[in-house]
């Protein structure tokens, strides 16, 4: 494919700011009370470092960093945040809102900028949308490039989700990913330690892809005591 025809969606987000604001629908998400529950399930890959210093965590695509409000309204304080967009206006807007934060203005497949690295690399709602100007095979070739980068960024692990193939009908403008082309890509390309989250009641799965098999299925446990959080606006 045109190697960055993935620009395509940054348009739709564009879009989405310009219409809709700093809010939920400004990125791209109907829900207010789906989002609280995307953002739960994100963090759930993050356990606590040995050496006790805080998680470092890569928001990537963090729009308007409702992440880290997220974070803030749940008093969790083991994550040291940082945000990572390719629209400057999301850039722009986050620091503003919180200038202590560090935030990166890049396209990661398209510059050879040096990012640096983070325990983990949070993806939520970069691999949902697809837009009907790009095929399926298209996506995927997309998906591929940037999940293996980002891999490359987190010493232990990232978080991504994408659509299900099991709805009762698909939009041609989101990206619904096959579980079996999802394991052969991760299994083949990047790693076997995985985990699929189906169960928590929305058209799409989580993935938690790890480096090592110490952060595997036997350990599986939400040690930031976030479960049951929903904060209001």
């Amino acid at each position: 494919m045109d190697d960055r025809k993935y620009l395509n969606i940054v348009a739709f987000y564009e879009d989405c700011l310009a219409r809709h604001g700093d809010s939920h629908l400004g990125v791209g998400w109907p829900k207010q009370q789906d989002v609280f529950t995307r953002y739960r399930v994100m963090l759930d890959i993050v356990r606590p470092r040995a050496d006790g210093k805080q998680v470092r965590v890569l928001d990537f695509g963090c729009g308007s960093s409702h992440l880290y409000e997220y974070i803030l309204k749940n008093n969790i304080h083991d994550i040291e945040y940082a945000g990572l967009d390719i629209l400057e206006e999301f850039i722009e807007l986050s620091r503003r809102k919180f200038p202590a934060n560090r935030y990166f203005l890049a396209d990661v497949l398209a510059s050879e900028e040096a990012l640096p690295m983070f325990d983990y690399v949070v993806m939520n709602g970069v691999l949902t949308v697809k837009t009907p100007k790009l095929s399926f095979d298209e996506m995927f070739e997309y998906f591929k490039r940037l999940v293996t980068k980002m891999f490359g960024h987190a010493e232990r692990g990232i978080a991504f989700n994408v659509m299900s193939k099991q709805v009762d009908w698909e939009r041609d403008d989101l990206f619904h990913l096959p579980l079996d082309m999802l394991a052969c890509f991760l299994t083949k390309e990047l790693s076997r330690h995985f985990i699929i989250r189906n169960d928590y009641g929305l058209y799409e799965y989580t993935t938690y892809l790890y480096h090592v098999d110490s952060e595997g299925v036997d350990r599986f446990r939400l040690p930031l005591e976030i479960v049951g959080s929903q904060p209001t606006m």
